[in-house]
């Protein structure tokens, strides 16, 4: 009887696969064929450039509604206004500081280098690098009042992402002030940020196609004998941003948070994949918000700390002006010395804050900021045209490995940072949710509690 009777019991839940990894082997195979595509027929890859530049619009559109979301339900979470405060302050105090180390081992390697010697410039190579002088870069004055939007909602529809920090910060600070009368506000906004985040995982569907678009204009359009002619002042950027994320950014990780880089990095592999086939460390940035929130660091210090990084923390972009400078100079035949080049580099270190936001900005701020300190330079900015957007790759990995490793740091620093939760997931026991890019819980408003000694004791309990 026992054997004939039928099992009743219910069955296990059906665990739901991740296809995700599907669409990044299918980039990993876009980007090859882009390559392909680009040495066998450049001039058709260069047709294709609309394919890139199309994907990586999609994200940007995306990235206002989902600072203001991230940023008002952190700061309207959270009861003193003084924490705010000193997350900003402390971030943007780290952004000064490794922006400055940034420019100074930039400094070293291209003093060492000297990677410019023996070129000879042409009069249409000097006339290219007039044209790259960008006239939407501002001075530092005009910069700052640029970030006051011409009404609440152009911040949106500009796609200015210091414009929307600002507005996000009045309204996150508006409905802390209001208590509980704000509470259906901020639910309110935690499902549209559920909305937002599910539209952005479909677009995340058209990478392949953008992936393959970018690559194969940047090879069809640049050519091999662009890369021999200037292969030296390429394999030292890639050289010394690697040095500088895995040895300086590494071990500030490993003090500072007791957490290893390439453990942070793994984490964040998919991400690293997404700049490298676009080209832009933008279209990231709205993973890396979810997936700092993921990984445990709270969600005010993600809503200030990311978006205000990819406008001040541009440690790639600083190295990249630092040795394409002495580059430049070496060429024209005019070396600067020590005292010539502090003073130009401390200037294009304030010219780049000018520039945030403008498409192609490295080239663009490089151009404009030797134009505004040093005008003879400008003449060798046409030298560099050819690889800079090969050049960007390796900028752009450098400037989001930045602002992923201070998020982890500005959290440790001020204490909102669950750590037991950071090293469960990159141990891979809670697996990040590729379809919602939202924990199940991740909406529900709730005060952020203070640090208290035995919490990582009762954490590790439940």
């Amino acid at each position: 009887m026992a054997a004939s009777t039928p099992d009743t019991a219910p069955a296990a839940p059906r665990v739901k696969r991740d296809r995700t990894h599907y669409l990044y082997i299918a980039v990993i195979v876009a980007v090859a064929l882009g390559i392909g595509v680009g040495l066998i027929w450049p001039d058709a890859a260069v047709e294709l450039k609309p394919l890139g530049t199309g994907f990586v619009n999609l994200i940007k559109m995306m990235i206002s509604p989902i600072i203001f979301c991230t940023i008002v339900l952190g700061i309207g979470s959270v009861r003193k206004a003084a924490k705010v405060g000193a997350v900003g302050g402390i971030a943007l105090g780290y952004f000064l500081v490794m922006s400055l180390v940034a420019l100074a081992i930039g400094l070293v390697v291209g003093n060492v280098l000297h990677p410019g010697d023996g070129l000879h410039i042409t009069n249409a190579i000097k006339a290219t690098g007039h044209d790259q002088v960008s006239p939407d870069a501002l001075p530092p004055v005009d910069f700052v009042l640029s970030i006051i939007p011409t009404t609440f909602v152009s911040a949106f529809t500009e796609g200015q992402v210091l414009q929307t920090l600002l507005v996000a910060l009045l309204a996150g600070f508006a409905l802390q002030a209001m208590g509980s009368a704000g509470q259906p506000v901020l639910r309110g906004i935690e499902h549209i940020q559920r909305l937002v985040f599910r539209i952005l995982s479909m677009v995340m569907w058209a990478a392949p196609i953008g992936a393959f678009g970018a690559i194969a204009a940047v090879v069809g359009s640049a050519g091999v004998d662009a890369l021999k002619s200037l292969a030296v002042l390429m394999l030292g950027f890639y050289v010394t941003c690697f040095l500088f994320v895995f040895i300086v950014l590494g071990a500030l990780l490993r003090v500072v948070a007791g957490l290893n880089v390439f453990s942070l990095f793994k984490y964040l592999a998919r991400e690293f994949l997404l700049i490298l086939s676009t080209s832009s460390s933008e279209s990231a940035l709205p993973r890396l918000i979810a997936k700092m929130e993921h990984l445990g660091v709270s969600r005010p210090v993600v809503g200030i700390t990311v978006p205000t990084g990819y406008s001040f923390n541009l440690d790639g972009t600083m190295i990249y002006m630092t040795m394409a400078s002495l580059y430049i100079a070496d060429a024209l035949g005019t070396p600067m010395s020590i005292g010539e080049q502090i003073p130009l580099l401390l200037f294009l270190l304030l010219a780049s804050k000018g520039a945030a936001g403008v498409s192609g900005a490295g080239l663009a701020t490089l151009a404009g900021g030797l134009q505004s300190h040093k005008p003879a330079l400008v003449d060798g900015v046409g030298l560099i045209v050819g690889i800079d957007r090969f050049m960007s790759e390796a900028r752009a990995l450098t400037n989001f490995a930045g602002n992923a490793v201070a998020t982890v740091l500005v959290g440790t620093w001020t204490k909102e940072i669950d750590k037991v939760r950071v090293r469960r997931v990159l141990a891979g026991e809670l697996p990040f949710d590729e379809t919602t890019l939202l924990d199940e819980g991740g909406a529900e408003v709730k005060e952020v509690p203070e640090p208290r000694e035995d919490g990582e004791k009762e954490l590790a309990k439940a």
